[in-house]
């Protein structure tokens, strides 16, 4: 006898945001982050484009912070739009994929730093959001 999965009925809907604050902006603009300084698109584009440039301890730094305040403006964002702090985030919804791109940029620049259990940690919540997007923004 196979035990019953009663998870999936409890799980909360899979969470939808709206556009982004920056959409059809360009995100990697100093006037884009200071007109939307709300957007987790603009600080997952700045610290992926900090992570891929920094070789310094001083440029390493300087991506951990871009990506720890995309981390923050994307988990108020998720919260304001019914987020508990569980549950499906779609990589296949565009407007979400702000969101996951500062998460993933977390976990990378934690990397960076030498900040495994953190890497861990939101490696974990891109996993738990949707595994799809582990595999496009961490494991390509």
């Amino acid at each position: 006898m196979g035990m019953v999965q009663i998870n999936d009925m409890l799980a909360p809907p899979p969470v939808k945001l709206p556009e982004d604050p920056a959409q059809g902006e360009d995100p990697t603009l100093t006037q884009t982050a200071l007109r939307h300084p709300d957007s987790p698109l603009v600080w997952a584009v700045r610290a992926e484009e900090a992570i891929g440039a920094a070789t310094t301890d001083e440029e390493k730094i300087t991506a951990y912070a871009f990506a720890r305040t995309g981390y923050h403006r994307s988990l108020d964002r998720l919260r304001a739009n019914g987020w508990k702090g569980w549950g499906p985030v779609p990589y296949a919804h565009e407007p979400n994929r702000g969101v996951l791109r500062a998460i993933a940029s977390l976990a990378r620049a934690a990397q960076l730093i030498g900040e495994t259990p953190e890497y861990d940690r939101c490696r974990q919540m891109l996993s738990d959001a949707d595994p799809e997007s582990v595999a496009v923004l961490l494991d390509n």
